[in-house]
């Protein structure tokens, strides 16, 4: 069973919130605002898909997938698939339901297994797709479709510092990508110790708008491990980041948790977080006929609705 935040220990952390606010001058007006997306409860009892079990290609999933609706109604899931302990390869593979409950894998999976797929965020753009994953080493790459069945890799994203040299090297993975105004935004970690945001015109070049993780771990317990952004959606003038964290190294258990910003840049994290416990993580938020709907993607796909007021 899916433990989740209990109404009590909600208002203790809001009380705690609202006093340390009062005491520092300035964040009072941003904190006065609602956190919307901050209290779920699972639909079912168990994952809504999974992997196979053995003997496919698929026979376990993990990390990030994403979830979009189409115009018609008919919820898309890419997802990654492996078949054994010690992988070769992470291939992409693509799934369909009609109410985000109950899946069909598509019969042309894996839909891409060009190079090492995992991790990934998908885009809608300009009639196709754009998806920002992670390859081999935890390197962040960009494949474009125009279908979101064909899948074309261009290769490692070129990532910049402020002053244009490159980041150092490592891996930089995680990458979430969203559009806005003419500008490609970029939001990845670098081995979970923070993340960095990083802003492109091409999809080709990408620059840092600071140096410094704008998502950092800690203070509190539940995400002085890891933290790593898996989504942003904008709402009622806040961009929402849903993150996954950890609370210690090695890592173990995982959590889901959720932050928002007026620019991108600070960011400001939900009292109430972790919105998900239990090693349900890589949470995505889907936008559905019947209203918002959360689902946890790492190590099954689990779904949540909202529970009571948020």
């Amino acid at each position: 069973m899916i433990r989740l935040r209990r109404t009590a220990r909600l208002l203790v952390v809001a009380s705690i919130a609202a006093l340390s606010t009062a005491l520092v001058p300035g964040r009072a007006a941003a904190q006065e605002a609602p956190w919307a997306f901050a209290s779920w409860k699972p639909l079912g009892d168990g994952p809504v898909f999974a992997g196979t079990g053995g003997g496919t290609w698929d026979s376990r999933i993990r990390e990030r997938g994403f979830i979009l609706v189409g115009d018609d109604g008919v919820f898309h899931l890419w997802y990654t698939g492996y078949d054994g302990p010690k992988p070769a390869t992470m291939s992409l593979g693509h799934a369909t339901s009609r109410d985000g409950l109950s899946w069909t894998r598509d019969p042309a999976n894996p839909v891409f297994s060009g190079s090492w797929t995992e991790d990934v965020c998908v885009v809608r753009h300009d009639g196709g797709y754009q998806m920002f994953a992670e390859g081999k080493g935890d390197v962040a790459h960009r494949l474009s479709s125009p279908d979101g069945i064909k899948w074309t890799d261009h290769g490692p994203l070129d990532i910049r510092k402020v002053d244009g040299t490159p980041i150092p090297p490592g891996p930089y993975g995680t990458p979430t990508g969203w559009f806005e105004d003419g500008t490609w935004f970029l939001l990845y970690e670098r081995g979970d110790a923070g993340v960095w945001l990083a802003t492109s015109a091409d999809l080709k070049t990408w620059t840092n708008r600071k140096d410094d993780p704008v998502l950092a771990c800690g203070p509190e317990p539940y995400d002085r491990g890891a933290v790593a952004v898996n989504q942003v959606v904008k709402r009622d003038g806040y961009y929402y980041a849903f993150y996954h964290a950890a609370d210690r190294r090695p890592w173990k258990d995982w959590t889901s948790n959720v932050a928002r910003s007026r620019d991108l840049i600070h960011w400001e994290k939900s009292p109430a977080n972790p919105i998900v416990e239990d090693n349900c993580s890589s949470p995505v938020l889907v936008s559905t006929p019947r209203g918002d709907r959360l689902y946890t993607m790492h190590p099954a796909v689990r779904a949540f609705e909202p529970a009571g007021d948020r």
